[in-house]
């Protein structure tokens, strides 16, 4: 949600909008608007967002909100991280795969970086273990690492402008 605001200054209900099951984010990674508007409470508690005037529209009052120099350096730091663990990339690297895109960054280091980070994670699951999560996880990284394969090699093959 930060990343949203940093992207561009907005108010609580657009931000429910990009983050419902609809919203170009929420069908990577949805939130409901209750939880939505705690979260921009709970940013804005902790100085990361501020509340930067008023918008006018029907019903209540619109309040923009817009990255503190704080916030803004955060969302920046966590757009260029790996994610840390496989189960992450569905929904974590997506959101920030599709940020960047937004925002006119490159993807090709993030996904190169995410894919050495994984490395030793892709030994380490045997899937022909007698063991049904073992299996599983074996299955989720080997779907990881073709997803992130098939990414680099298409940001490779065709490199924004």
């Amino acid at each position: 949600m930060l990343a949203l605001v940093a992207e561009e200054p907005s108010h609580g209900w657009a931000i429910v909008g990009e983050l419902a099951p609809t919203g170009d984010i929420g069908r990577i990674w949805s939130l409901s608007r209750a939880l939505t508007y705690r979260t921009i409470d709970l940013l804005v508690g902790r100085g990361l967002l501020a509340r930067a005037g008023t918008e006018p529209g029907r019903g209540r009052v619109r309040h923009v909100l817009e990255a503190t120099d704080r916030g803004g350096l955060a969302a920046s730091a966590w757009l260029d991280q790996p994610v840390a663990h496989l189960r992450d990339v569905r929904t974590d690297l997506l959101v920030k795969l599709t940020l960047r895109r937004r925002a006119g960054l490159p993807v090709l280091d993030l996904l190169e970086a995410q894919q050495r980070l994984f490395e030793p994670a892709y030994a380490r699951f045997d899937p022909t273990r007698d063991d049904l999560v073992e299996r599983w996880r074996a299955e989720s990284s080997a779907a990881v690492r073709r997803f992130l394969d098939a990414a680099i090699a298409r940001e490779r093959a065709d490199p924004p402008e």
